[in-house]
């Protein structure tokens, strides 16, 4: 028997393949645990299942060194995990790629249709009271149907919305490190940037896309044109948005993911025509749970020799 410290509360169900193993964790009032919290306890299990609010660094991987054999991420992604030092000290990392692509795929066009037709707009005022009936000229959005989409990144996620902006008729449009041999590939960012009516970001956080979308790339677009984020917060310069949307240089924006979660960039809260989302791509019970017991699962595999499919 392994013994495996869980750092979350997770949905019901998500623990189930680790039955038979001690689990640590997590409080009891569910709060983060600090980074010495994780220190101590990571000299003291055999698996870590986390989240991706949990930042697993080399020193905390160090801490566990000679016992500690797997971390799993609920998630896709691993950038508050140190895969080098993970790798480097033979402990296993897994994620749960494949399992969300969907279920944040709707989130990203829910963005795109929100921001687009500044549905939140409309909302808040009827909310508030400053509705005072019907006007021709009230709240004039832009349209999806028939619009460019443009996708920075081309996985799982990207493809999953490219195949939704079918059914609006869209223009699809995007940009990979790598030639995708795909239709509708363009090979330099800067080259699709003004070409879209909507930009999605579907490209992994770290150093390499951290303001991926800066002042002057925001410069590129269409004063028109909808930004949506539901990859990694820091891919996008929040000051420089929040910029373009007070300005007018950019028409709207659909945020899902902040530099600095929970925190969200001041002038982001009043920006006008701004769809401000809580990180929640992946928040369906299915999806949710399905991720936990898959994360769940590959501790047990790894715990147990086994040969596991979704190491990174």
């Amino acid at each position: 028997m392994a013994r495996v410290l869980v750092t979350r509360r997770l949905p019901e169900g998500g623990l189930d393949p680790l039955s038979g193993h001690e689990l640590v964790g997590p409080l009891s009032d569910d709060r983060a645990l600090t980074h010495q919290d994780l220190l101590r306890s990571a000299r003291e299990v055999d698996a870590i299942v986390c989240l991706l609010t949990d930042r697993i660094d080399a020193e905390v991987l160090e801490a566990g060194r000679g016992r500690l054999r797997v971390v799993a991420n609920v998630a896709v992604g691993t950038d508050n995990i140190d895969v080098d030092a993970a790798r480097a000290l033979g402990i296993a990392v897994c994620n749960t790629p494949g399992v969300l692509d969907e279920t944040t795929a709707d989130l990203a066009f829910a963005l795109i249709l929100s921001a687009a037709r500044l549905t939140s707009t409309g909302e808040a005022d009827l909310r508030a009271g400053r509705w005072r009936g019907w006007g021709i000229n009230q709240y004039l959005g832009r349209d999806i149907h028939g619009a460019t989409l443009g996708l920075v990144g081309y996985g799982r996620i990207a493809r999953a919305v490219a195949r939704r902006a079918q059914g609006f008729d869209m223009t699809v449009l995007h940009h990979a490190r790598r030639d995708t041999a795909s239709a509708g590939f363009v090979a330099a960012l800067d080259d699709l940037l003004p070409r879209v009516d909507i930009l999605s970001l579907h490209v992994p956080g770290g150093p390499a896309t951290r303001h991926l979308i800066d002042a002057r790339r925001l410069g590129l677009m269409k004063p028109s044109a909808v930004l949506v984020n539901t990859a990694r917060g820091p891919v996008v310069d929040e000051a420089a948005l929040a910029s373009a949307l007070h300005e007018g240089r950019l028409f709207a924006a659909g945020l899902d993911v902040y530099e600095n979660e929970p925190e969200v960039h001041a002038r982001l809260l009043d920006a006008p025509r701004c769809v401000l989302l809580p990180h929640m791509g992946s928040a369906s019970i299915a999806t949710r749970s399905r991720m936990a017991r898959i994360a769940s699962d590959a501790v047990r595999g790894v715990l147990a020799g086994e040969s596991v499919s979704n190491l990174v």
